[in-house]
Formats: structure tokens, C-alpha cells, sequence
């Protein structure tokens, strides 16, 4: 369970390839958008060769890399093999916990500023 912060966002430590991560469970993102920091943290290493698709962010127009995360992890939650985007340097402020992740779960359901998960 995650209680919702000040403004209603749902943020939590996650690890990502087993490297902690912050980010906010974002349930209107396709996919988990991870940003250029952040995955070098997690070990994934991007070229800039490899950003080859065009997204809409809070920030404008950004390139992103597709790329399969070995793991994704929030507490005892496993999710293998996650289609990820990683944002260019400086075009995200956070990383952001999609439907790619969230849609491998058996329940991911909001009620009353909680927010529950089940594998």
C-alpha cells in the first residue's frame, strides 16, 4: 500500500534492475519513463544513436530509447522484462512507474488517498 502524497501523487522507492530508484506511479503513462539519471543508475546505458522515438512530456517534446528492463521492483512486487522509455538528459525530472509495470499486476486499485498493489 502507498499513501498518496500532499498533492494526490503516489511517489515510492522502487529498484529498477535492483538499484533504487524514486519515482511516481503514474497510471495515465504507457510505459515506465525512466530518466536519463536514473537509468545510468540502474545500469542502463543509452547512446544517443539509440533515441529513436518522439514523446510528449510535462516538459515539452523529448527523444526517448526504447529499452527492456531486466527488473522492476516495488517492495516484495517483481515484474521481469519491462518495456521502458529513458528520456534524454535533462527532458524528465522524474522517473514515472507505468502501465508496463502496473498492468502485470493482479490489482492495482485507488481508494481514499491509498493506492493498492497485488502481484
Amino acid at each position: 500500500q502507498l499513501k498518496a502524497g500532499a498533492h494526490g501523487h503516489f511517489f515510492s522507492r522502487i529498484h529498477v534492475n535492483g538499484r533504487a530508484v524514486q519515482a511516481m506511479v503514474d497510471t495515465g503513462a504507457s510505459i515506465v519513463a525512466l530518466t536519463f539519471e536514473d537509468a545510468q543508475n540502474a545500469g542502463v546505458h543509452i547512446r544517443d544513436s539509440d533515441y529513436t522515438h518522439r514523446v510528449s512530456t510535462a516538459n515539452g517534446f523529448a527523444r526517448v530509447a526504447m529499452v527492456t528492463l531486466d527488473s522492476v521492483a516495488i517492495e516484495d512486487i517483481v515484474v521481469r522484462d519491462v518495456r521502458a522509455a529513458v528520456a534524454e538528459p535533462g527532458k524528465m525530472t522524474k522517473t514515472l512507474l507505468g502501465m508496463s509495470f502496473l498492468g502485470q499486476l493482479r490489482r492495482a486499485e485507488m481508494s481514499r488517498g491509498m493506492l493498492v498493489l497485488e502481484q
